[in-house]
């Protein structure tokens, strides 16, 4: 087998079937393109699919086997406008709608908010498509190149891949889907949307930014650091490695499903006991006031009320000593547009999503110029706010923020 950094999705799905015994599988995914490769090189493998909500979906890979997919969407949001646009290159697929369910996007949590429409038509769809049980001695959890899984239920093999960011991924429905299936719940780094995590975070040019944003915060060893929003880990495994044990680190994140992939991925690389991980709402930090002397937060606030994250982030912060502004907020913002499309940047005020469902302006390109390298900017002078009175009390502290292009 290739060197286990480069072998892909494809080889890696395979060598899990052999593991466990498996010439033929179902598969459910809301994220096609993790099984386009089996579609298109191992066809014969794939005896049912299930496309759960995808937010994008190209349809060629599954061309010669349309018969044997199924397409769950909401009546509204970007996996409808997906699914509606593949059906006329997919006429053999069967498209099933969630009347009256609006999906999002990235954080769309379907399975948990539809449990019995989403099960039911799961299990009618794939009845008497033939697919392999598990061989008998097959482990009921483990990690086979790369890919974590675990086996729950019995009968023929649904092998179900993680969505990009829902917080519930498939759990709801196991229990159920469990009565007539031998459940296979796959993770791990090169799935769904941690391996999208990952390979962002190996990116030299995204790399570069958070070093020159942790040179920016500067902390000195003993310092207590909180990453908000840490997602799968990727950042905070890098400053694990790069501080050691100078620093505690805390890791908080609102998604129970990415912790616990951020944990198991900091133990795989032993650094488990450097990182503290915990769940927690940018919103509403479970912290108490003045816990840490650095806080940093990367692509985070555009996922969220930005004004409430930032007061949020500057109440755990321990406020500056005589002489130097030693406390330090970072945070790296990532318009939403801009990475639907990289010649459409916005944002809103202050670095978040729109307000009341408006559109934000676009920002200019001397604002992206000026943005796209962390800044470290006075409280009191850039970040007033009437409604807010965290914000608008002058302190010690200082945001440093950067536009992540």
């Amino acid at each position: 087998m290739p060197r286990e950094d480069y072998i892909s999705a494809t080889e890696r799905l395979v060598a899990l079937m052999d593991h466990l015994g498996l010439g033929t599988a179902h598969f459910g995914t809301p994220i096609p393109r993790d099984i386009s490769g089996m579609a298109t090189e191992h066809p014969e493998r794939l005896a049912g699919i299930v496309l759960c909500v995808p937010s994008r979906l190209d349809p060629a890979p599954f061309a010669d086997i349309a018969a044997r997919v199924l397409m769950i969407s909401g009546e509204s949001g970007p996996a409808a406008e997906a699914t509606a646009r593949a059906v006329s290159r997919l006429p053999a697929a069967k498209r099933s709608v969630l009347a009256g369910y609006d999906a999002p996007g990235s954080w769309s949590d379907a399975v948990a908010e539809r449990t019995h429409e989403i099960v039911e038509r799961i299990i009618a769809f794939l009845a008497g498509r033939q697919a392999d049980m598990p061989r008998t001695a097959a482990p009921t959890e483990g990690t086979c190149a790369g890919i974590s899984y675990r086996v729950e239920g019995a009968g023929p093999a649904l092998i179900l891949l993680p969505f990009f960011l829902a917080p519930s991924q498939w759990t709801p429905a196991i229990p159920r889907l469990a009565q007539h299936f031998t459940v296979v719940t796959a993770g791990g780094p090169y799935l769904g949307g941690v391996a999208s995590l990952e390979d962002r975070a190996r990116m030299p040019s995204y790399r570069a930014m958070f070093h020159s944003l942790i040179d920016v915060i500067a902390p000195r060893p003993g310092e207590a650091i909180l990453e908000i929003g840490c997602g799968a880990g990727s950042l905070v495994r890098l400053l694990a490695q790069r501080l050691g044990s100078a620093n505690p680190i805390t890791a908080a994140d609102v998604n129970p499903f990415l912790l616990r992939e951020a944990a198991q991925l900091a133990e795989a690389e032993d650094l488990g006991g450097a990182i503290q991980f915990r769940q927690g709402n940018a919103e509403a930090l479970p912290f108490e006031d003045n816990s840490y002397d650095c806080v940093c937060s990367v692509t985070v606030f555009e996922e969220c009320d930005a004004s409430r994250a930032i007061a949020e982030a500057m109440r755990v912060v321990r406020p500056g000593r005589a002489g130097r502004a030693r406390s330090r907020y970072a945070a790296m913002v990532e318009p939403r547009a801009a990475r639907d499309d990289p010649s459409e940047g916005r944002s809103a005020a202050p670095f978040g999503r729109p307000v009341g469902g408006r559109r934000p302006e676009p920002l200019s390109a001397d604002a992206r110029g000026r943005l796209c390298r962390p800044r470290v900017f006075s409280l009191d002078d850039n970040l007033r706010s009437p409604g807010r009175p965290d914000l608008a009390q002058p302190r010690r502290s200082h945001l440093v923020a950067a536009v992540a292009r």
